[in-house]
């Protein structure tokens, strides 16, 4: 009903986590150092999609140059990143300023603002989504080589590619606050909102015939006595429950409140990840 390989899957994962690199980027509030992260992360999935594409299965051209272009680009836009690291980012330097002049206006200690490139400007987010962009080109292609109706398996492959970067940025996000105590929440909020509105489509898309109903009603076996059914639908369940106390978690002004997200988070991927394999593995 639909192909499933390391592949598409792999291209998927990097797609959908380096768009939403850009959502996060385009705010100028998160450090360099977590896009440089994110790049290289992501650069190796997609180069790992590659090499199974040509030397573990059978190679599917326009997926696997795009997966190699993906992590070229990829790589491209990070050393970018780094050649502009000395001008900094707009937010992030706004956010500095403005506290080490409330402290100044308080105590009367005036610290020296961290020395800025101001000859150039500073690296343009706008860049990272040419490596999504890319990557949406191999992720249609292998919707359209999945099998089953065509429009179907297109739009199961690039919602399951943005729901998965959606749910695996928020979480390494909420990790980056760590390295980054002052960062606003709302980068960290809009990723989780993205994730709980794409839990929608994707629950919705893998639903509809055949898919998921069809193994709801027995009309296609597990091979476990509808025990990963079972399982498939507490993860559907329990990711979207997650997403909401995360977010609910977020509401509290503490920053422990933030790391409670996290920790929520983790929980949420591992199980977005059981709605979207676990169908691949049942449709298959």
């Amino acid at each position: 009903m639909i192909d499933f390989d390391a592949a598409s899957f792999l291209l998927q994962w990097a797609t959908g986590g380096l768009l939403f690199l850009w959502v996060t980027t385009r705010r100028r509030e998160v450090s360099l150092g977590y896009g440089w992260l994110m790049r290289g992360v992501y650069a190796l999935m997609a180069f790992g999609a590659f090499w199974v594409g040509v030397a573990v299965i059978d190679p599917l051209p326009v997926r696997d140059i795009s997966s190699l272009l993906v992590g070229v680009v990829a790589i491209a836009v990070l050393v970018s990143s780094v050649v502009r690291r000395r001008a900094g980012v707009a937010g992030q330097n706004e956010l500095a300023e403005a506290r080490t002049a409330r402290v100044a206006a308080m105590t009367g200690i005036d610290r020296a603002a961290a020395a800025k490139d101001i000859t150039g400007p500073e690296f343009d987010p706008r860049l990272d989504l040419l490596a999504p962009v890319i990557g949406l080109v191999g992720v249609v292609a292998s919707g359209l080589h999945a099998g089953g109706p065509a429009w179907l398996a297109v739009a199961r492959f690039v919602v399951g590619a943005l729901f998965l970067g959606a749910v695996t940025d928020a979480m390494l996000l909420g990790h980056w606050y760590l390295v980054q105590p002052g960062l606003a929440r709302g980068a960290l909020l809009e990723l989780v909102r993205w994730t709980g509105w794409l839990w929608i489509p994707e629950v919705a898309l893998l639903l509809v015939p055949t898919g998921m109903v069809s193994a709801i009603d027995g009309s296609i076996d597990d091979g476990y006595g509808g025990l990963l059914v079972w399982f498939w639908i507490a993860c559907v369940v329990t990711t979207i429950g997650l997403v909401i106390t995360t977010r609910l978690a977020l509401r509290e002004r503490a920053y422990s409140a933030v790391m409670a997200a996290t920790g929520l988070l983790y929980l949420a991927i591992l199980t977005a990840f059981g709605i979207d394999l676990v169908a691949r593995a049942l449709l298959s």
